[in-house]
C-alpha cells in the first residue's frame, strides 16, 4: 500500500517561520494549501509543512536521516543556520538538531562515518 506521510509544524510566526524553513530546507516551499500554511516536499510522497497555529507552536520534534549529514549541515550553514545540538550516539549514530524561532526541533541524522 502506497503511503504519504505529512509531519506538521505549529508555528507563531507563519512569515518568520517561512523563512527559517527555506533557509533550513534549501528551497521555497513546493506548495501552499493555505494563507497561513505551506508544505515542502522533502522526498516523493514525504512531506513536512508549517502551518499558523500558536496555541500549539514549540511542540514539534522531527527527525529524518540522511546520507550526506555532513555536507547537509555545511549547505544548511552556508544558508546561515547552525545546529542548537550536535551529538553522536554510542553505536556511532550522530544528529544535528535545528530550533527554529518557537523552539520546533528539526534534525537530521546520520550512520556512522
Amino acid at each position: 500500500m502506497p503511503l504519504d506521510l505529512f509531519a506538521g509544524i505549529s508555528v507563531t510566526d507563519y512569515a518568520a517561520a517561512l523563512e527559517w524553513y527555506e533557509r533550513l530546507f534549501g528551497s521555497p516551499p513546493s506548495f501552499f494549501p493555505n494563507a497561513t500554511e505551506a508544505v515542502w516536499e522533502l522526498a516523493e510522497h514525504r512531506y513536512v509543512f508549517i502551518e499558523q497555529r500558536p496555541e500549539h507552536a514549540g511542540h514539534a520534534r522531527h527527525l529524518i536521516f540522511v546520507d550526506d549529514l555532513d555536507v547537509r549541515a555545511a549547505q544548511i550553514a552556508e544558508r546561515g543556520l547552525i545546529p542548537a545540538e550536535r551529538e553522536t550516539y554510542s553505536n556511532g549514530v550522530r544528529k544535528a538538531a535545528y530550533r527554529d524561532p518557537d523552539g520546533n526541533e528539526f534534525g537530521f541524522g546520520g550512520a556512522p562515518l
